[in-house]
This record gives structure tokens, C-alpha cells and sequence, in this order.
């Protein structure tokens, strides 16, 4: 007999969910391609156009390394009658030239873009070496003028690096001296203003002055100082996400409402 629904086979009540699942799984693979990060060659791919734009001259640099190493890796294995072996060590060392040579014009066109920008003072911090503890927001801002100071803690002390022109960004750093004095008084201050201007030092140049001040304190000192300046907080509170440039106090809050 037939079924009374009229249908010789009848559907499961689980059937109809079972699209439904493909679905989901369809949608969280194509959210985890989205996501996903590029590989090792795109990233050089990206890294190399970008620096050809700012810096036409890399391609030319780079093939000079790579065909000059070459060169005298060939003449070398034609006078010890060797040439396929030096051949094998001379074109790595080549193309290790070629990639060195990329990194530091890099470099440069990654702090030439960034330059004039707010936050190219804390984009700076950002390459220092490890031993270093910086933060992305700075330490104090004028919202008006888009000045900012940007601190570094690191075993020469506190480093202080601004932006914006020295007359107007003074207020900020002596305030922010200051401020640290306070909680720290036998802990060297360092003052580094980022610029192009008159007793400035350019973006490209500013981690290596921080990476040449003496040192004078121990790894263990250093992390004492950090909690010290974390328990002291920023001035401003500026929620995770929030640009620190357009940041205003709460004068609601101020006045007791």
C-alpha cells in the first residue's frame, strides 16, 4: 500500500537540514579564505611594487647585486676550474643581496609614505628591536594640533619621541616629563624629536638614535619601570579602536553628571 500522503517514499524529518548544513559550512569556508593571510611571495610581490613606486632605482640595484655577485662567483670557479660549483654557491649569495638591498629601500619607502601622517612617530617605535616596550597609542595627544608623544621603555630608560613642530609640541613633552619624574625620578628621560625640520631626526633614522643611547638599566629594572608608568595611566582614557588623535575628554564626566 501506498503511503496516505501519496508518496511511495517518504521524507525523514531530518532531510530538509541537511542543506541547510552544507550551507553553513559552505559560508564558514569562504570566511576562512577571506581571512586568510597572504603567502610568503605575495607579500614580496606587494613589498616589491610598493617599493618601485616610491623608489624606481630598486630593480636596478637589485639586478646589479645579484649580476655582480655572479660575475665574480663565475670568474673565481673558471680560475680553480670550477665553475659549476661556484656557480651553485655565487647565485644564492646573488639573489641574498638582491633581498637585502629590497628590505632597506623598503624600509625607506614605508617611512616615506608614512611621513607627515599622525602616528609615523609610533609606526617608528614599531621596528625596534626586541627588548623594547612600546605602545601603539601615545602617551599624551593634542587633539587640536595632532601633535603627539610616543614612548619607548627600553634598558637606557624612557624614551620620549615627537611629533610635530618643536615650538608647538614642547608643552607635550615637558608635560609628559613631568608626569614621569614624578614616579620616576633616578630613571634617565630621553627626548627624540621626529621631523625633518631643524634638531629633528627623520622617521627612518629614528630607531637607530634610540638603538644608540647607553644603556643603564637591567631587563629586570625595565619591566619594574613599565609597571610603574602602566599604573600611573594616560591622562585621557582612549578605548581600544578609537583614534587617539580624535579623542575628547568626557566634560559630562568632568563635572560630576
Amino acid at each position: 500500500m501506498t503511503n496516505a500522503t501519496g508518496g511511495g517514499k517518504s521524507d525523514k524529518p531530518g532531510n530538509p537540514g541537511k542543506p541547510e548544513k552544507k550551507s553553513i559550512f559552505k559560508r564558514r569556508n569562504k570566511e576562512a579564505k577571506a581571512n586568510k593571510k597572504p603567502g610568503r611571495m605575495k607579500q614580496m610581490r606587494d613589498v616589491f611594487q610598493m617599493t618601485r613606486r616610491n623608489d624606481p632605482s630598486v630593480v636596478w640595484l637589485m639586478l646589479l647585486a645579484f649580476l655582480g655577485i655572479t660575475a665574480i662567483g663565475l670568474v673565481v670557479g673558471l680560475l680553480i676550474n670550477n665553475w659549476i660549483t661556484a656557480l651553485i654557491v655565487a647565485v644564492p649569495l646573488g639573489l641574498l643581496a638582491a633581498m637585502f638591498i629590497l628590505s632597506r629601500r623598503a624600509e625607506r619607502a614605508a617611512f616615506a609614505q608614512l611621513d607627515g601622517q599622525p602616528g609615523a612617530a609610533g609606526a617608528a617605535l614599531s621596528t625596534l628591536r626586541r627588548g623594547w616596550i612600546t605602545e601603539e597609542q601615545p602617551a599624551a595627544v593634542d587633539p587640536r594640533s595632532q601633535d603627539a608623544v610616543f614612548r619607548a621603555i627600553g634598558r637606557p630608560g624612557v624614551v620620549l619621541v615627537s611629533e610635530g613642530p618643536p615650538h608647538r609640541v614642547k608643552r607635550l613633552i615637558d608635560g609628559e616629563r613631568k608626569r614621569l619624574r614624578r614616579i620616576l625620578p633616578n630613571v634617565s628621560i630621553h627626548v627624540i624629536q621626529a621631523g625633518d625640520g631643524e634638531h629633528q631626526v627623520p622617521l627612518s633614522k629614528v630607531s637607530k638614535r634610540i638603538q644608540k643611547l647607553k644603556k643603564e638599566l637591567t631587563k629586570q629594572e625595565v619591566q619594574q619601570v613599565n609597571k610603574r608608568i602602566t599604573s600611573l595611566g594616560n591622562r585621557l582614557p582612549i578605548p581600544k579602536g578609537v583614534d587617539p588623535l580624535k579623542a575628547r575628554p568626557d566634560r559630562k564626566a568632568a563635572r560630576g553628571r
